[in-house]
């Protein structure tokens, strides 16, 4: 089995395969793809759960280049937008160059070779010159920190790793979790339980999803013209990339406007006042992620769904302990409580020169030029990497626009005749000054806590701006910025 390739990138997701079918495309066949899942597709393959979808508009989300999906809905479900995966690496026949079942454990570079050495965790080594991940941000699963969660009697699931045999009905189910996940899963189940009580921390900023499905007749036109796809597309795109202004801290139209629709939602879908108040934020806009939904506050309202808003003190083998001392008496647990984002790792042990751990590197939380590399992590790239997440748009333009900065990288290492590139530590510092003083003005760093921030308050997963301007800021490859070895 090969063991050298020029460029070896983690993980099959939509960021994998799309840098591989640009590498593909640019005549570039010496990669491979490491996925430890037994198929494609990333987060679209792990999140089963019922009610699964995208939250931005299935015209948005997607690749500006080869063929464009034929969506079926405004908003794509999970099982539409994998089938359009897979044909995508169908496509660009890509899955002669993924090797499923294969975790990294490790990946170090070596100083004397300079190159990257991945280790497997079946003891395997492979080499390449360049090391991209493409994990993202939204892979490892957090529980949060419940107290006696491996006590309960009954069945407990995380929304990320939903079985396929999980039957609901008749059964009382606890979903611990009002975030994005939960949005989706509750009207999706709230029917088929015989009760449902979601759990709570703290309410979220809610926007009508307007979800419907298209007509043959809207399906058919796009298909037979491109130029209109396109002009939907970059319709959807001005439009959605204008609401960045929202994000800002300062007072702002855009920002009004949106605090006025997501209150207006609010009072026209839950006429109890008491339930109301519950799910009335006190934060600013933008701070947590804003959510877009349908049916959310209408499952709400059913006899058979409560909502508690107390805090859960411990989980028991009986059910659900909060912190009134109320046991919630429970069959099913569903954690609905995100993932791991300020790790950014994928898990995977990462060490650069001189031996020196990124986690040591990232000793105050995730950071990295342009969210991309790191200062002695030479002809590392991250894909969706830190401080790249979006609060308003479709993160595959940010992708795309990282994906683009890599060739530019790879083309530069042909032309310099050079092993690697490694961003100059007075570059890093004063990008991350620069990125964390805008950070410092939006809705991120606001009063509320959420997984965009560490414990301390800095904002490590998201884009201060719009996507316009990420554009600008990785448009050009600047070769000064950055440590020339090997020439």
């Amino acid at each position: 089995m090969q063991t050298e390739f020029k460029t070896v990138i983690i993980g099959a997701g939509m960021s994998g395969l799309a840098m591989a079918a640009r590498l593909k495309l640019a005549g570039e066949t010496s990669f491979t793809l490491l996925e430890k899942a037994g198929s494609l597709g990333g987060t679209w393959r792990d999140n089963t759960y019922p009610g699964a979808a995208c939250d931005v508009q299935s015209h948005l989300y997607w690749f500006s280049f080869g063929d464009q999906p034929d969506w079926s809905r405004v908003y794509a479900a999970q099982p539409e937008i994998l089938h359009n995966i897979e044909l995508f690496a169908e496509q660009y026949e890509l899955e002669q160059f993924i090797q499923f079942g294969v975790e990294v454990a490790e990946a170090s570079w070596c100083d004397e070779r300079q190159c990257w050495v991945v280790r497997t965790s079946d003891g395997r080594e492979i080499r390449a010159q360049v090391l991209i991940t493409a994990w993202g941000q939204l892979n490892q699963p957090s529980y949060g920190s419940i107290q006696g969660r491996e006590s309960f009697a009954g069945t407990s699931v995380h929304t990320a790793r939903w079985p396929r045999d999980l039957d609901l009905a008749g059964k009382r189910v606890a979903c611990i979790g009002s975030g994005a996940s939960a949005v989706q899963l509750v009207p999706a189940i709230a029917g088929q339980t015989a009760h449902l009580t979601v759990f709570q921390r703290s309410p979220n900023y809610l926007l009508p999803r307007q979800d419907r499905a298209l007509d043959t007749g809207e399906r058919q036109a796009l298909r037979d013209d491109p130029a209109r796809y396109t002009e939907l597309r970059e319709s959807l795109y001005r439009e959605r990339d204008g609401w960045a202004a929202g994000l800002a801290l300062d007072g702002n139209d855009v920002r009004e406007q949106f605090e006025k629709i997501c209150a207006d939602f609010l009072e026209s879908q839950v006429p109890d006042p008491e339930l109301r108040e519950k799910l009335r934020p006190a934060y600013e806009f933008g701070c947590k992620r804003v959510l877009i939904t349908d049916d959310y506050y209408p499952a709400l309202m059913r006899d058979d769904v409560d909502l508690v808003d107390e805090r859960i003190d411990r989980v028991e083998p009986g059910g659900i302990r909060t912190a009134d001392g109320q046991l919630h008496e429970v069959d099913v647990i569903v954690y609905a409580t995100g993932f791991r984002t300020l790790e950014v790792t994928g898990g995977v042990t990462i060490t650069g020169r001189g031996g020196r751990p990124l986690r040591d590197a990232w000793g105050d939380g995730p950071q990295a030029y342009l969210g991309m590399t790191v200062s002695g992590f030479p002809n590392m790239f991250m894909l969706y990497g830190p401080n790249t997440n979006l609060g308003h748009h479709s993160v595959l333009f940010m992708v795309e626009s990282q994906i683009d900065y890599v060739l530019r990288a790879v083309e530069a290492l042909r032309e310099q005749s050079a092993a690697a590139f490694d961003i100059r530590p007075e570059v890093l510092a004063e990008y991350n000054e620069t990125i964390q003083r805008q950070l410092s003005a939006t809705a991120f760093a606001g009063s509320c806590t959420s997984w965009y921030k560490t414990a301390t308050g800095r904002v490590v997963n998201n884009w201060p701006g719009s996507i316009e301007d990420y554009r600008q800021a990785t448009k050009d490859f600047v070769l000064e910025h950055y440590e020339v070895l090997g020439k």
